[in-house]
């Protein structure tokens, strides 16, 4: 479930951070509305960047096991 939920969460930041990008592109929004929109977009491509990062660790440990594939849970802290 906890997979599932976390690709939930990368999608759904995915699409809010799409729809940032069409808003700023339009060039309707005022300088101020601009600025925060920018500020959550960044929030967004961090968040985004953070999950493809694990996924990626995560099939790293995968593939590095001699051919075998078992799964275990990446501790994100561990690693750094």
């Amino acid at each position: 479930m906890a997979r599932k939920k976390a690709t939930l969460d990368f999608e759904q930041s995915l699409s809010d951070l799409q729809t940032l990008v069409e808003r700023l592109e339009n060039g309707e929004l005022s300088l101020e509305d601009s600025l925060t929109a920018f500020e959550q977009g960044i929030r967004l491509t961090r968040e985004c960047q953070g999950a493809l990062a694990q996924a990626e660790q995560k099939v790293q440990l995968l593939l590095e096991r001699d051919g075998e594939l078992a799964e275990e849970p990446f501790d994100a802290e561990q690693a750094q």
